[in-house]
């Protein structure tokens, strides 16, 4: 054995030891870092808005950079507010609307059995026929209550984030002293930007789209909630895979239960299935073309494994995340080969 196996060995043990622990630590720890990885998030939105305000030329004058900021909160928070006012009001509806939505399911089960030649609906009609629509709606609303109540522990995090980030500049030279060094950190940093900037743009706008789509083809088929519809399917699509097929089949189970006949609910698996395939598999591969360069099968094992860690947080923020340890392994030589194996082409940018 060489001098440079125990060596070897040894290293990859540290590793494997460094991934164990740090995998420990995010699933313990997954209540603290969550609102903290969310507020990190939205405090990253907000200066990248800024910074789109402070470029755009106004008669040969730009806003100062403390007034783009402040209008880039004033625009984000007003948002906040449309939605959680979208879904509010959505959410009283549809509770309002359960009982129509039970009777309509309770026809469709007799109904469905009757045709399968079944004078009594058969067991399985009748466990389906026991849900209680209405007892689920009545969950998912607190749920959302209690999703509404920890976003403002990530609202105090974002607080105390845009007060501390004028000091960053000075703690970043203090800790890396070293020029070479810092700016090699810099490099790091300023590729990690570029390529989730990169993907967070293009994700958003491919979403709108799809969200608008949806919308018009709910409203066309007369669909309840449509606006609302549209905007759960614009969040979902940011979850890779699992989002699309939610996006569809979501409102097809509303459909079902609305109409409690095949036409609407054909319509809309069909349209809404085809909205979503062209542009996830066609329209979107387009406009990111090699700037993601992630695997496809790297993509749904790391949903799968950032939504077994974190839940619904980690599903949304799966690639982004899967994307910053590909890049990070790529600058060390050690790691290069993990990156690689990360990449859709095998073609890591070199450091």
């Amino acid at each position: 054995m060489s001098d440079t196996a125990p060596a070897r060995i040894g290293a990859f043990a540290g590793a494997l030891l460094i991934a164990a622990v740090t995998v420990f630590f995010l699933i313990e720890g997954r209540d603290l870092l969550i609102p903290i990885a969310v507020a990190i998030v939205i405090w990253y939105l907000l200066n990248a808005l800024a910074g789109f305000l402070h470029r755009i030329p106004l008669v040969g004058w730009r806003l100062p950079n403390w007034l783009a900021l402040t209008g880039a909160v004033i625009i984000v928070a007003l948002a906040i507010a449309l939605v959680a006012e979208l879904i509010s009001d959505n959410l009283a509806d549809v509770a309002a609307a359960a009982p129509a939505y039970q009777t309509n399911f309770d026809k469709l089960v007799t109904d469905i059995s009757r045709l399968a030649g079944f004078e009594q609906p058969p067991d399985i009609a009748h466990v389906i026929d026991e849900i209680d629509i209405h007892a689920l709606i009545r969950a998912f609303a607190s749920t959302a209550a209690g999703l509404a109540g920890s976003f403002g522990i990530v609202i105090v995090y974002v607080v105390f984030l845009m007060i501390e980030q004028g000091s960053f500049e000075s703690k970043f030279s203090a800790l890396f002293p070293d020029s070479d060094a810092r700016e090699d950190v810099r490099d790091l940093l300023h590729r990690m930007q570029a390529q989730i900037q990169t993907y967070i743009a293009i994700k958003t706008l491919t979403s709108i789209l799809t969200g608008v789509i949806s919308y018009l083809i709910l409203l066309g088929v007369g669909v309840d909630f449509a606006g609302f519809w549209g905007f759960i399917i614009f969040l979902l699509n940011y979850i890779p895979t699992i989002g699309s097929l939610l996006g569809i089949l979501l409102p097809t189970l509303l459909a079902v239960v609305q109409f409690a006949t095949i036409g609407p609910v054909l319509t809309v698996l069909i349209a809404g299935g085809a909205t979503q395939f062209v542009i996830g598999n066609l329209v979107e591969p387009r406009l990111m073309g090699t700037s993601l360069n992630i695997s496809p099968l790297v993509v749904l094992i790391s949903l799968a494994v950032w939504a077994s860690i974190w839940g619904l947080a980690g599903m949304f923020l799966s690639v982004p995340l899967t994307m910053i340890v590909m890049i990070v392994c790529s600058y060390f030589k050690p790691t290069r080969p993990i990156a690689i194996m990360l990449s859709g082409n095998g073609k890591i940018e070199a450091r």
